[in-house]
């Protein structure tokens, strides 16, 4: 069958594999025909050979975590022939370690788990993959065209769940939220964010293209300034730019008791002057907590699939700005600043 592959570690290796064999049974019981795979900075980042590691005894990994198939067979009798289902990419320790022992493989301590298309496992981007019943996500038929947004949605429905969770520290009645970012996971969780009835502004650099009329159709606000200018204390910050300077200014922004929630990835070696001194006497004295969110477990898969299944399908649509074929593999892992989502379809 085809794959799209790359050899870890080696920038520009990426390539179309039309000979790459059957999943094993070993996989999972449930084998799945792809239809398509959302693209992200992961992915790209892979391709430059940043990070990334192949299966055990094998020089090539099969990229793709985003995933979205149709049921080609189940004997174990979870799911059935046809069903639209959606695969959980990070895998526990074997270990195992007391999180990854209790299902919260997210948040792993002693980082020996393995992720589809990323760490040590398969990913999704081939024809036919297979999966273990316990990390399947089953989803309806009105998935059909979003259903790879499942993973970045899980994404954000964990940072969620644990700015609740620190928020009830004490009295906690939220009423505003400033998201930096405007790129899949900055508008799912402006999505999140609106369906807890909170108001919702979001910043972006960008002044054209979907990402404002997208925003404001969720009924939040959208920014092009600095946070910095940015009218406003909200009482939760979700930070999803990983630009160091939009980090840091964001520590300071969020009200007395506010929360920050950083999901975006930074690179490394980039120098900046800033007030260390003055930021932590903001935080200690206006009791502001900063916390780091990454990966999901299946509470929050579960979550993100009540989250979208509420949510407008033709503004999940819009989301998705390009759907490439598979034959055009390159185009699809091309980065663009025009792009908000862009989906590889396995079936066109």
């Amino acid at each position: 069958m085809h794959a799209v592959t790359v050899s870890p570690r080696i920038p520009g290796s990426l390539r179309l594999v039309e000979d790459w064999p059957e999943p094993a049974v070993e996989e999972g019981g449930i084998l799945v025909e792809a239809l398509a795979v959302g693209v992200c900075g992961t992915d790209q980042d892979i391709i430059a050979g940043h990070f990334g590691e192949a299966p055990p005894g094998q020089e090539q990994l099969v990229i793709g975590h985003e995933s979205l198939g149709r049921v080609l067979e189940d004997p174990t009798g979870t799911l059935h022939r046809g069903d639209l289902v959606a695969a959980i990419v990070r895998h526990p320790d074997p270990v195992p370690c007391l999180n990854c022992a209790v299902d919260e493989w997210d948040m792993c301590r002693n980082g020996l788990f393995t992720e589809h298309g990323i760490k040590g496992l398969p990913g999704f981007a081939r024809e036919r993959w297979r999966v273990q019943p316990r990390f399947a996500v089953p989803l309806g038929a009105a998935f059909a065209r979003v259903g790879m947004l499942l993973e970045p949605t899980s994404i954000v429905a964990k940072a969620w769940e644990h700015i609740e969770r620190v928020g009830h520290r004490a009295r906690w009645d939220p009423r505003t939220t400033l998201i930096t970012g405007a790129g899949p996971i900055g508008l799912l969780a402006a999505l999140l964010a609106t369906q807890r009835g909170l108001t919702v502004h979001v910043l972006d650099r960008n002044t054209t293209g979907p990402k404002p009329d997208l925003v404001r159709a969720l009924g939040a606000t959208y920014h092009t300034e600095s946070v910095n200018e940015v009218d406003l204390q909200p009482d939760v910050l979700v930070e999803c730019t990983g630009d160091p300077r939009v980090v840091l200014d964001s520590m300071c922004k969020v009200g007395p008791t506010g929360i920050v929630c950083l999901t975006g990835m930074s690179t490394g070696g980039r120098t900046i002057d800033f007030d260390a001194g003055a930021l932590n006497r903001t935080l200690v004295l206006e009791n502001t907590v900063v916390i780091g969110s990454v990966n999901s477990n299946r509470r929050h898969w579960e979550q993100a699939a009540a989250a979208l299944a509420r949510a407008d399908h033709s503004w999940l649509d819009a989301l998705i700005t390009h759907r490439i074929p598979m034959s055009d593999f390159t185009t699809a892992y091309e980065v663009n600043d025009g792009t908000i989502k862009v989906v590889l379809d396995l079936t066109a």
